[in-house]
């Protein structure tokens, strides 16, 4: 009797598995189950590669003149960038070789190698740029380690909430709040807050599909949004750093014109000027005379807007869309709970990046510092986004095993 309830369950379990992922049998395509790189997501990598060529060109744009000012060869950036693509891609294929419920086991492990390289940061060994100390440098080469705890920190908690098909407990919740507070704390103490509103998104993106009780969620983002009101009534945040939120607020705050309503006021002369098919590439004058500041990084896409125009960024919108298309897909299909909240991590990560940096540049949201996935310059943001990615794939091809 027990065997047969155990090959009637085993059944309905199969049954609904079979309707949920849409093929008829699995006896009849034995190949699925042996060849994960079979189901390979090109339109995935598609979007993800033609977003970084599209980044890649903006970062020649707005760097050449600068560069050949201060007698460096003008695609000193745009080398550095392709190498950064090379390894990053690289790195997307071997964190999508392995299988991803071998890292819900390493899960742990991964998590402490995060907290010890954002500890070590801290130390002496970090550098300090632009008011934040987020660095190591390695000769030419520098190392954000706060990037790759993106990717670490979507893993743990997916972990965490991934264990068993339950309803999670107040005790899974606790966890995943005690690593989001670590990480979160040792980003705040560089200090860099757009990076803890990335994390933030992230712990929201897997809790929300992780099954969390409404009520939970409701009194987090309570307590999150007092928490940030809180930061900037105390010592927690720079100067400059609450300054940006004051210019947001009310920009004649700036009254002498040349701090953070600069930046606001350049950025929409850049993105008014292209029109509808821009300026042309390498003729944009707010790109060309450098009007506007961290233009390779933070302020990437007012390069596209004005040399390409609406076309070129409503192409950069598609690429996201798709992108986020193919991730919440791979949510969706993804064989088992901790597969599908990895998935949802990453495209939390990736839509909410993109909202900021675009936001930030239209002026609809406040300068925060977080770069444009795929298309900011930056080696540790490039090669973190192809590992998010990769596991993207990863959890995409084995939905069959």
């Amino acid at each position: 009797m027990q065997d047969w309830l155990t090959r009637e369950a085993w059944g309905n379990h199969y049954s609904d598995r079979v309707e949920r992922l849409g093929w008829e049998a699995a006896s009849d395509r034995p190949s699925a189950w042996r060849a994960p790189w079979r189901h390979f997501d090109t339109l995935l990598v598609v979007a993800a590669i033609a977003l970084t060529v599209l980044g890649c060109a903006a970062v020649y744009s707005s760097s050449v003149a600068e560069l050949r000012g201060q007698g460096l060869p003008g695609d000193h950036f745009l080398r550095r960038q392709l190498i950064n693509l090379a390894v990053g891609i690289v790195g997307m294929l071997l964190v999508a070789a392995i299988d991803y419920r071998k890292y819900q086991a390493w899960a742990p492990f991964a998590f402490g190698g995060v907290v010890l390289g954002l500890i070590a940061v801290l130390t002496p060994l970090g550098a300090t740029t632009n008011g934040a100390q987020s660095w190591f440098n390695f000769g030419a080469a520098q190392v954000q380690p706060s990037e790759y705890a993106k990717v670490g920190m979507i893993v743990g908690v997916a972990a965490i909430f991934g264990m068993q098909r339950q309803v999670p407990t107040m005790r899974h919740l606790v966890l995943a709040l005690g690593a989001y507070g670590l990480i979160g704390a040792l980003i705040l103490l560089q200090p860099d807050f757009g990076t803890f509103m990335v994390f933030g998104a992230i712990l929201f993106g897997i809790l929300l599909v992780g099954g969390v009780q409404a009520r939970w969620l409701v009194v987090l983002v309570l307590a999150g949004a007092i928490g940030a009101a809180g930061m900037f009534t105390t010592d927690v945040l720079k100067d400059y750093q609450k300054q940006r939120l004051t210019v947001f607020i009310n920009p004649q705050a700036d009254a002498d014109g040349r701090g953070f309503s600069w930046n606001y006021r350049q950025s929409l002369i850049a993105v008014g000027s292209g029109g509808l098919t821009g300026r042309g590439y390498l003729q944009g004058s707010q790109t060309s005379l450098n009007y506007v500041p961290e233009q390779h990084t933070d302020f990437i896409f007012t390069v596209i807007a004005e040399e390409f125009g609406f076309a070129g960024a409503a192409l950069l919108l598609g690429l996201y869309g798709l992108l986020v298309w193919r991730g919440l897909r791979t949510a969706a299909l993804a064989r088992d709970q901790f597969g599908s909240l990895v998935a949802t991590g990453v495209v939390a990560m990736f839509a909410f990046q993109g909202f900021i940096n675009i936001g930030m540049t239209l002026g609809i949201m406040p300068i925060t510092g977080i770069p444009l996935p795929f298309v900011s310059y930056g080696g540790s943001s490039l090669i973190a986004s192809f590992l998010a990615v990769g596991l993207l794939l990863n959890v995409h091809m084995r939905r069959y095993l």
